[in-house]
């Protein structure tokens, strides 16, 4: 009877959780200092952007963008579903820079006072067939070795520091 109950018990325990996926530890290697950081916010803020202020009249542009978490999580899984059917090598996402025209629709922004800013976009990409990458370098075009996926979504919409924030001391 002992035996028999014991056989019930262990078909009727649940299953062991499940492990999550393991993460690569890849990007440790591209992790920088918050000294570095600063570094390139500073020359940023003394090179580019006093350009783009000038050019502006004195009014200083976007310094910062921000996604959540769950919007690049979800975002990233989306680009992965969609190459994994796809059946791409390889994927990656490339950051573009662009500006919003003062005109852009309001509902197409992140907040409707974000007109004339400049924002970025995420855009998947993918390596290259060699195919491709034989013909770009025979019309001497870019021999980047990654293209933009056209067929799956660019992600915009993000918050962006519009002045005053945009020339604060800290990278905030």
């Amino acid at each position: 009877f002992l035996a028999v109950f014991s056989l019930i018990s262990i078909r009727c325990s649940p299953p062991p959780p499940t492990p999550p996926p393991s993460v690569s530890d890849a990007y440790k290697s591209k992790l920088i200092s918050q000294e570095e950081a600063r570094v390139l916010f500073d020359e940023y803020s003394r090179t580019n952007n006093m350009i783009l202020t000038q050019a502006r009249n004195g009014n200083p542009d976007s310094r910062w963008y921000w996604f959540s978490l769950e919007e690049m999580e979800s975002y990233i899984q989306y680009v992965k579903a969609n190459a994994e059917k796809q059946n791409l090598k390889d994927v990656g996402i490339r950051i573009y820079l662009g500006k919003y025209p003062e005109n852009h629709p309001k509902d197409r922004m992140a907040k409707p006072e974000f007109g004339g800013y400049q924002t970025v976009f995420l855009m998947p990409t993918a390596k290259r067939s060699q195919d491709s990458l034989n013909n770009q370098q025979r019309r001497g075009g870019v021999t980047d070795e990654n293209e933009d996926i056209e067929n799956i979504q660019p992600m915009n919409m993000t918050n962006l520091s519009p002045p005053p924030n945009s020339m604060t001391n800290s990278m905030n």
